[in-house]
């Protein structure tokens, strides 16, 4: 089903409407669609690169907007709706880890799914769900989408299809490597004020019962 699932977003590439695509497949996989929106981000770009920023800004914008609904299905809907989500995406067994590093880090754990495969809608889900203050959600979730989207497509306006192979290698580290140092800022500050203890070993065997 996920393969079909694939092959349908990469078709949207190609269709009249692909930007409105890009739009709501960005906004749905923040919260509930399996699927993310970088393989159809960079068919688009490939195929129109001097409109390649224009695309980085949809895919940032959508994505934001979709972590606010996955935000409010977290803090509203969890037990009706939230649960059964991530249970259908095979994410129910990372939920109490992922509550508990977000609860005791906040804006790091963002600012490190944007260099990492963490699926974006489990971090959006579970956010709302600790009731994580909205001003740290939404300026973190805009600079970790923003980095990954935005960079993209100013890769592409820049340097046009040839710079296709490069991200292929090379995104994925360089964007690790800043996103991390910026974490590590963070970390650096908790350590210092005392606050870092032994957070990591509590949240490794976290369980629905210790959230509540």
């Amino acid at each position: 089903m996920l393969t079909k699932l694939y092959q349908w977003t990469l078709a949207k590439a190609a269709h009249a409407h692909a930007e409105r695509w890009l739009f709501a497949i960005s906004f749905m996989e923040s919260s509930f669609f399996p699927i993310p929106p970088h393989p159809l981000l960079g068919l688009m770009c490939l195929a129109r690169p001097e409109r390649a920023i224009r695309f980085g800004f949809i895919c940032t914008l959508a994505s934001v907007l979709g972590g606010l609904f996955g935000y409010a299905i977290g803090h509203y809907l969890y037990e009706a709706l939230g649960q059964q989500i991530l249970q259908a995406l095979g994410l129910a067994a990372k939920f109490p880890v992922a509550a508990c590093y977000l609860r005791d880090y906040g804006a790091e754990i963002i600012l490190i799914k944007g260099a990492t495969p963490i699926p974006f809608k489990l971090i959006t889900i579970t956010a709302g769900f600790i009731g994580l203050s909205l001003f740290t959600f939404l300026w973190a979730s805009i600079l970790s989408r923003a980095f990954q989207f935005m960079l993209v497509g100013f890769l592409f306006w820049k340097f046009g299809r040839p710079i296709k192979a490069f991200i292929e290698k090379y995104l994925g580290l360089l964007s690790a490597a800043f996103l991390l140092l910026v974490v590590g800022g963070f970390i650096a500050a908790s350590t210092l004020s005392g606050n870092h203890g032994d957070k990591s070993d509590k949240c490794s065997h976290a369980t629905i019962a210790t959230l509540r």
